[in-house]
């Protein structure tokens, strides 16, 4: 009825009055410093904890080696872009420019001092300048390697066998284009615990890249009083 029509329309006024003098009366008389909507949305909401950046370790290990022991990572080539990379104590990142076999000789563990570098590559028997390498390099020295391409052709048997008594099981297993890493003692044992070789062959069906099987690692600490 008109009547109910009048009433509803002068209660809606009412309240609409009575909002804006609530709202003038907490404007004028509540501190500028409280409490806002906003903050109070937030307090029913759980924290976000975010956790910290995870602190870089030597060689990119995911936790530190512990005191008294040498950081290393070895890492095959893969592609024809992925070169084979060798660490060793982190500042000594070393890079294989070349495309076969990667030797790294430690002459002085005990003093940290003079990282030797050999790259056994390109398209040519190699075998020869691999095997002195290995022979003139002291007793206590550590030899880490790493293939990228073919390392089954490009070395000999006799540089093969010379790796063999080094402790590597899989150098005679090489097949083309396998990926191979391997470290090893000279003149001293390394421990049993530590991964020291690692071997990953061509597969047309698997390989990740074309022709090229994925590149594979090590990596682990040695004990610096092992000598």
């Amino acid at each position: 009825s008109p009547f109910t029509a009048i009433l509803r329309f002068f209660g809606f006024l009412l309240i609409s009055l009575a909002a804006w003098y609530l709202g003038y009366f907490a404007a004028a008389h509540v501190p500028q410093n409280a409490i806002s909507i906003e903050a109070l949305q937030e307090i029913g909401k759980k924290p976000v904890l975010r956790a910290p950046a995870p602190k870089r370790q030597k060689c990119d290990h995911w936790s530190p080696c512990p005191p008294g022991n040498f950081a290393y990572r070895i890492l095959s080539g893969g592609g024809k872009q992925r070169r084979a990379k060798i660490c060793f104590e982190d500042e000594h990142a070393l890079y294989c420019k070349q495309r076969c076999l990667a030797l790294v000789q430690q002459q002085q563990l005990n003093s940290h001092q003079g990282l030797l570098v050999c790259c056994v590559a390109d398209s040519t028997d190699h075998s020869r300048e691999m095997m002195n390498f290995i022979r003139n390099a002291p007793q206590g020295s550590l030899i880490l390697m790493a293939t990228h391409d073919d390392g089954s052709t490009r070395l000999n048997n006799d540089a093969k066998k010379l790796v063999e008594e080094l402790g590597s099981k899989e150098i005679k297993n090489i097949k083309f284009r396998s990926s191979w890493v391997f470290i090893a003692a000279k003149g001293f044992e390394l421990p049993d615990n530590i991964q020291k070789e690692k071997i990953n062959h061509s597969d047309q069906t698997k390989n990740r890249y074309k022709g090229w099987p994925a590149e594979i690692q090590i990596e682990g600490c040695i004990p610096r009083n092992l000598i």
